[in-house]
Parts: structure tokens; sequence; C-alpha cells
């Protein structure tokens, strides 16, 4: 093979890895980014699913970390920035929404840390109380951010003050990842387990 073949074969190679891995990935209609940018961070998409109520289609989650994680330990267990992605597929009431997330973290978060957890709990239900309704289409992020806390944000736009405790975000994760996940097909879906 001659010296410009083996410089357009590489080069072919390349641009061809470099556009499967720059490749969003596709769910319900909703694009996913892969990898992403949190701070100075490059993290990538450790899964992603839908969250199913009865027959409906409710939201697609998706959890970016900066390596792979198969098991709930592993996911809290990791170190710097995480984040998971809420892409709503129908109109939902936002007190809804923050009631039955309040819900499904009661039920997963350790017993021993509840009461450091409840004011962050307060701040996360206040954030949804002051967003009436989302509508199909709109996103909300929850970030772990080292030095700064759990930062939620909804439609691009942090709302209120970072929760500082480190406890905090591991008990928001448990709401997907937990022992009573809001859906065992997504848990096992963020955590990379193809359906």
């Amino acid at each position: 093979m001659t010296l410009t073949k083996r410089c357009v074969t590489t080069l072919a190679g390349l641009l061809l890895t470099v556009g499967i891995q720059a490749a969003p990935v596709e769910m319900a209609g909703v694009k996913l980014a892969d990898p992403i940018d949190l701070g100075d961070a490059r993290l990538q998409l450790n899964g992603a699913g839908i969250r199913y109520k009865a027959v409906f289609k409710v939201y697609v989650a998706a959890l970016y970390l900066n390596k792979k994680a198969a098991t709930p330990e592993e996911v809290y267990a990791t170190s710097g920035p995480k984040r998971i992605s809420i892409t709503l597929l129908r109109e939902i009431d936002s007190n809804e929404l923050g009631k039955s997330f309040t819900k499904a973290f009661e039920e997963n978060a350790p017993k021993t840390e509840m009461s450091r957890l409840i004011p962050g709990l307060l701040k996360m239900g206040q954030v949804f109380a002051d967003q009436k309704k989302m509508v199909a289409g709109e996103n909300f992020t929850i970030d772990w951010v080292p030095g700064t806390g759990t930062v939620i944000s909804v439609k691009g736009k942090p709302q209120g003050e970072p929760i500082k405790e480190a406890e905090f975000f591991n008990a928001m994760m448990r709401i997907w990842l937990g022992s009573k996940p809001a859906d065992w097909k997504l848990k096992d879906e963020l955590l990379g387990k193809a359906s």
C-alpha cells in the first residue's frame, strides 16, 4: 500500500471514529449528547431510558459520569462531577412531579441521613413548586459539582443556591437507582444494562 493510500485510510478511519463518538443518542425523539462538558470535566453517557407510568411515557432520563458504572454503589462512589438529565415527554404539573420525587426520595434515602437531607429536600420541592408546570420537551438537570454542591437547573438555568451536602446528590440518585426505584427497567437502563 502506498503512503498516500495509507494516509487516506487512516484519515477515513479517524473521521469515522470521531463521527461515531460525536453522534447523539436519540430516545423517544429526545437527542442526548454524548459526551457532555460539566465545568472542567467531560462526562460520558452511562445509560438512558424512558420513565413509564402505566402505559404512558413520562420522561427520558440520562445519567452522565466521568467513567462507566454498572451498579448504584459505583455511581455513588464515582468522584468528580455527575449529572442526571430529565426531558419531559408530556405536560406535568410541577407540584405533582416534585411530590413524586419527594416520595421516592424518602423511600430510598437512608433513615440515618434524613435529618441532614431535609433542608435540601425542601429546596428541591420549592424549585418544582416555582415552575407551576412543565411541558413536553422541557428539561431539567441535577448536577453534582465538587466544591459547589448539587445544582438543579430548569430549562438550562440554575435554580436557587446549590445544596452543599454530598449525601443529598446520592439521595437524589436513589430516586432512580435505589432499592425502590421509580422504574426498575429505567434503573437498569441508567446503569447501562441493555433492555
